[in-house]
């Protein structure tokens, strides 16, 4: 029988020890109250709402130790877990909930004027959860592997959300991959400042953790000074976060001052995260590790060692234990190192596809249905160091050769006073499209030519961008990264 249960083993094992814990409130549960809260919330769903193992359970709400119980009862009872943005327009949780057929939609008060009245029959505070004292589901359902826990809705940001079936498999993979490639154990101490419709905000640390029998501190949101006041109080030795979050950490007027040494070291994912910023933690004694992952895959599938974080900058690092790659041209043959091509992917963390969508999971494999393919374009080192140069969808095609963005951007933001940039194609009467450059500066030291100066130095002629524009802030999707479908809307 497949081993999913991994909450009836720690409440044996330690049963006294924290968890999880909210730090708005500081209300924890133990290893033995958590198991116990999601046999409760299980038999609930069983007796009050008649769910059954395959049930799409849809939530809008914030994390939470009761939360992380209900994904626990999940697991545990063949649940199927449906995250929903509670950021999104009330007609695009809709289409999530008519795609999903959630039995039940669960929310949080303050997100129930964002469900729209088709729903109201299906939809049901979180506190209306009734949890009895005695319990006992009669038969627990046999679970396997390639049953699903969780459908995750990607961004959107290139059109319709996407439900990727994420499985009891890839959670298991998932956490073992993590714990080869970083320290994950039973002294684990993090804090979660990660949404939970996100990935990230389940697997990256989260689930990895208590796995393996450590803690996890919860935040609702992400706030530069509560974060860096929690790592310190909590003597956390592992945190996750975007290089946006860091950049406000880092600028922080805390920042200095708080004692971060338990820290063996800060995961990076979303974005490349500039060379300045890596050194600023540097000089404070924090290291980091840089990685790469995707909903669909994961999400832990490379990690760039801490101490390569300067000599191999720019660097995702290498595959981790449980992941096959292969670097595939546009004839579909794979090329030697130093050499563009797609990232393939391949092992037992990899989803079966997206819920309901034959066409989109087609597309997705290779004809042989062996191998992910992520859309990624990277280059190989010796040693199996991957670099992504970009994102296939955001090349664009200048006068007849093919331009990547993130090679650019990764020119520009070596300037110290680049604190970002994106850059897009827009259209050219002369070569088709070119480069627009979108930077967000320090100060106004930093003008066109500086910015022109620099790509002159380091790119070939037909690379460099023809525009440059200054704002205050990119656009950024739920889970930090650029939003590049605003950029375009906005300047092309």
């Amino acid at each position: 029988m497949w081993q999913h249960d991994w909450m009836s083993k720690w409440a044996l094992y330690s049963p006294n020890k924290v968890a999880v814990s909210q730090l708005e409130d500081g209300a924890s549960l133990t290893y033995v109250e958590l198991n116990r809260l999601a046999e409760k919330v299980a038999f609930s769903l069983v007796s009050q709402f008649r769910l059954v193992q395959g049930d799409r359970i849809a939530v809008v709400d914030e994390m939470s130790n009761f939360y992380v119980a209900l994904m626990f009862a999940c697991q545990k009872y063949g649940f199927v877990l449906v995250p929903v943005n509670y950021r999104l327009a009330s007609a695009e949780m809709s289409g999530i909930f008519r795609d999903a057929e959630p039995t039940i939609i669960l929310y949080g008060l303050r997100y129930r004027g964002l469900i729209e009245g088709d729903f109201d029959d299906l939809s049901f505070p979180m506190e209306d959860i009734q949890l009895e004292e005695s319990f006992e589901i009669e038969t627990k359902p046999i679970i396997n592997e390639d049953d699903a826990l969780f459908l995750i809705y990607t961004s959107g940001t290139t059109g319709k959300p996407k439900g990727v079936i994420y499985t009891h498999k890839m959670t298991f993979w998932n956490s073992i991959n993590t714990s080869i490639s970083l320290i994950i154990n039973t002294q684990s101490i993090t804090v979660n400042v990660m949404p939970p419709f996100h990935t990230g905000g389940w697997n990256v640390l989260l689930l990895p953790i208590l796995h393996h029998g450590g803690t996890v501190h919860i935040s609702k949101k992400f706030e530069a000074s509560h974060t860096l006041r929690a790592l310190e109080k909590h003597r956390c030795t592992i945190f996750m976060g975007v290089p946006t979050m860091l950049a406000f950490m880092a600028q922080d007027s805390h920042f200095e001052d708080t004692d971060l040494s338990q820290l063996d070291y800060i995961i990076v994912g979303g974005e490349s995260m500039p060379v300045p910023l890596i050194e600023r933690y540097d000089a404070k004694g924090v290291a980091i590790r840089q990685g790469y992952g995707m909903t669909e895959v994961g999400p832990n599938l490379t990690s760039l060692h801490q101490d390569d974080a300067i000599r191999k900058k720019g660097s995702i690092g290498r595959p981790n234990f449980y992941v096959n790659t292969r670097v595939i041209d546009e004839e579909g043959e794979e090329v030697g190192f130093n050499t563009p091509g797609e990232l393939w992917l391949q092992g037992p963390m990899v989803t079966p596809g997206y819920w309901n969508n034959e066409e989109e999971t087609k597309k997705a494999f290779s004809e042989d249905g062996q191998w992910f393919k992520t859309g990624d374009i990277v280059v190989r080192e010796e040693g199996n160091y991957l670099y992504i140069v970009d994102r296939l969808k955001n090349m664009f095609i200048s006068g007849a050769e093919n331009v990547y963005p993130a090679e650019i951007e990764k020119v520009l933001s070596q300037l110290p006073k680049v604190r970002e940039c994106a850059v897009i194609g827009v259209k050219d009467e002369k070569w088709g499209e070119v480069g627009m450059a979108i930077v967000v500066a320090e100060d106004a030291s930093i003008d066109e030519s500086s910015l022109m100066q620099q790509c002159q130095l380091h790119l070939a002629k037909f690379k460099i961008p023809k525009y440059y524009k200054f704002v205050d802030e990119l656009p950024k999707t739920e889970s930090g990264k650029i939003d590049r479908k605003k950029l375009k809307s906005f300047y092309s």
